[in-house]
């Protein structure tokens, strides 16, 4: 039985993974959970799956987390970044799934490597913010990370068993979201409802506006080129809109291998939380390829969505860019969700930032939450300049 603890239990991907471990009986065994605010679900799957230790986001939440548990399953509660770090380093754990939203999951998926967890990796903010640093840190701790976004799972079963020295590109697939067939005039009058309803994929939130913007493709080349040790340069995006094919690894002899199936996120969870073994049921069903009809591969349009540029450029620069990418686009896809600012006023936003950042080349953890906190105060601050400007 795999012992687990799983941080940000109640977002989309720790549901799912709850979904997983509740139809696979025996094999898994949640020791510790952590959530944000939602403590209702999160009483919920304290219920079912009797952790020992939860923690929230601060005291009053965790306050009135105890008050809602009811019966005899009374785990410790905790709060605060120090009580997601002890969640994801407890002891008697063997594997923490990292599924935190945003830059709140660099710390406490640091704090599993430091306890020598394996590590179930769905927070690319992680890698993206200090791929260098949390890499070096797992490789000194004999840490192995297992990629669980549906992209990076799939490279990882296409390099399996492959000499990294044949492979040529790695080709990850972007769905283009709800927007690809519109026009930069039509974008200019897309709503946060509009844009929260993805073609292919049930996700959270800011997830969807990511990918809606397509920032999320531009995050995920940057966590495949420390999640694979590669260079920028041979990291390539191709749009598909079907979401059939996950992603593809090109070889030096022309052979490109491919993961396909349907696209349901429980698949790459299971796959990353039984590795190196597979789960017998396939919860979204089996893909049918008769049915699955015509395959269609696109070249992205680098000026219709300009965060993938953006997200290539601060891949290309390093240091602390990244980092400023990442805190600079949670900051406007909280203000496009809040109708603060529109669309495509989000990658504005984020320009603006990386224009006005002078990096740090060779950050420490310091440095790049110096860095985090810098972004996240000037994104705002442009926010606050362009509302005033339409006002």
């Amino acid at each position: 039985m795999k012992r687990l603890s799983i941080l940000g239990s109640t977002g989309s991907i720790g549901v799912n993974a709850c979904d997983v471990i509740r139809n696979h009986p025996g094999r898994f065994e949640i020791k510790g959970l952590a959530a944000g605010r939602n403590i209702e679900l999160l009483a919920v799957q304290i219920e079912a799956f009797r952790p020992k230790v939860v923690a929230v986001i601060d005291e009053d939440h965790a306050r009135r987390l105890q008050a809602d548990l009811r019966g005899d399953c009374k785990p410790s509660v905790l709060w605060g970044i120090e009580g997601y770090r002890e969640v994801a380093a407890l002891p008697g754990t063997d594997m923490v799934l990292s599924a935190m939203v945003g830059a709140a999951g660099l710390l406490p998926t640091l704090a599993a490597i430091e306890a020598g967890k394996t590590i179930a990796l769905a927070n690319k903010e992680t890698l993206v913010m200090a791929g260098e640093l949390v890499m070096e840190q797992a490789r000194s701790r004999n840490v192995s990370i297992l990629p669980v976004d549906s992209e990076h799972s799939a490279i990882f079963q296409c390099l399996s068993g492959q000499r990294r020295k044949d492979v040529r590109r790695i080709i990850l697939t972007a769905s283009g979201g709800p927007f690809l067939t519109l026009c930069r005039r039509e974008m200019e009058t897309v709503t946060p409802e509009r844009a929260l309803r993805h073609p292919n994929w049930k996700m959270g939130d800011k997830i969807t506006i990511d990918s809606a913007s397509m920032m999320n493709k531009g995050l995920e080349v940057i966590e495949a080129k420390w999640l694979f040790d590669m260079d920028i340069e041979r990291i390539e995006v191709v749009v598909h809109p079907q979401s059939v094919v996950h992603s593809l690894v090109e070889y030096n002899d022309g052979s490109i291998m491919a993961q396909i199936g349907v696209p349901d996120m429980r698949i790459p969870i299971g796959y990353a939380l039984s590795y190196p073994e597979r789960l017998t049921a396939a919860p979204g069903g089996f893909l049918n390829l008769i049915e699955a009809g015509p395959l269609e591969f696109l070249s992205p349009d680098f000026e219709r969505f300009p965060n993938l540029r953006l997200a290539f450029k601060a891949a290309r620069a390093g240091g602390t860019m990244p980092a400023v990418l990442n805190a600079a686009n949670e900051v406007a896809v909280s203000a496009f969700l809040a109708g603060s600012i529109g669309f495509l006023q989000m990658p504005v936003v984020i320009g603006k930032v990386l224009s006005e950042h002078e990096k740090t080349v060779s950050p420490a953890i310091d440095d790049i939450l110096r860095a985090d906190d810098w972004a996240r105060r000037k994104a705002a601050k442009t926010i606050e300049e362009i509302k005033t400007c339409s006002e």
